[in-house]
């Protein structure tokens, strides 16, 4: 099937970030992932009562989470079409009454006008790929999506860049008579993080295709992020001081 669109539009381009990692994520990191995406964030999800905004939702995991765990509405907020495609793919197969509970936006957080819809806001694994700029229109529009008192929980991105090349393997899976691979390769490039992905498919005696991704990461610590917060109406909640969370409540609207 072939779209023609003719004349004005007003549609934008969509991001295509990600198109290699979506193919392999949820094959070689989503079961991990999973699991410390209910250690962080299960008991905060299941608290919400008015909404839960998933921010940067990649292939939906948070999402997930806050459909079995919680009564709420559900925003998943994912710009990128290869990660939300698989995200969608997954709602299509809950129930109705799940599936009626979220909805799925298309652009950045900032774009989508959200208001007052959720008193449980997360970003899990996403602001430290937002260079410092994209960063600060990050908060204004969490504070509008929050209501007032609700909490944003923020996974914590690497505080500095690293001393030397890291190289984490991820392990094998099987699917059918291939074998699916891959490493994550982080360095210090200037003042970012440079994080290389390697996937590979292999038979028993072929690699029948590799692929390579790169992203592009951001350092800041957890003051950091804090002083920028604040100055957008966010206090940081007690309790998460030794967490890899920075939890913090919407004092009111600014």
């Amino acid at each position: 099937m072939r779209t023609i669109l003719s004349g004005p539009s007003g549609l934008r381009r969509e991001s295509d970030s990600y198109a290699v990692t979506a193919e392999f994520y949820d094959i070689l990191q989503a079961d991990a992932d999973e699991a410390r995406v209910r250690r962080l964030y299960a008991r905060q999800i299941a608290d919400a009562r008015t909404g839960v905004l998933d921010v940067g939702a990649g292939t939906g995991r948070v999402t997930m989470l806050a459909l079995a765990d919680s009564w709420a509405d559900v925003h998943a907020v994912e710009p990128a079409r290869a990660m939300r495609t698989s995200l969608l793919t997954r709602l299509a197969a809950l129930p109705s009454e799940q599936r009626d509970r979220v909805t799925v936006h298309p652009h950045t957080l900032d774009e989508t006008a959200l208001d007052a819809v959720a008193d449980v806001a997360v970003c899990h694994n996403m602001v430290g790929c937002l260079p410092p700029g994209v960063r600060e229109k990050l908060w204004p529009a969490l504070g509008r999506a929050l209501t007032p008192g609700g909490s944003l929980f923020v996974q914590l991105p690497p505080a500095r860049l690293p001393a030397r090349t890291v190289v984490r393997l991820l392990a094998d899976k099987r699917v059918g008579t291939h074998v699916y691979g891959g490493r994550m390769t982080m360095s210090a490039a200037g003042y970012r993080i440079r994080t290389r992905a390697d996937y590979w498919v292999r038979d028993a005696e072929d690699v029948l295709r590799e692929y390579t991704e790169t992203f592009w990461m951001w350092p800041a610590t957890r003051a950091q992020l804090t002083r920028e917060l604040a100055a957008h109406g966010f206090a940081p909640l007690p309790g998460y001081e030794e967490s890899e969370l920075l939890a913090v409540t919407l004092r009111g609207r600014r």
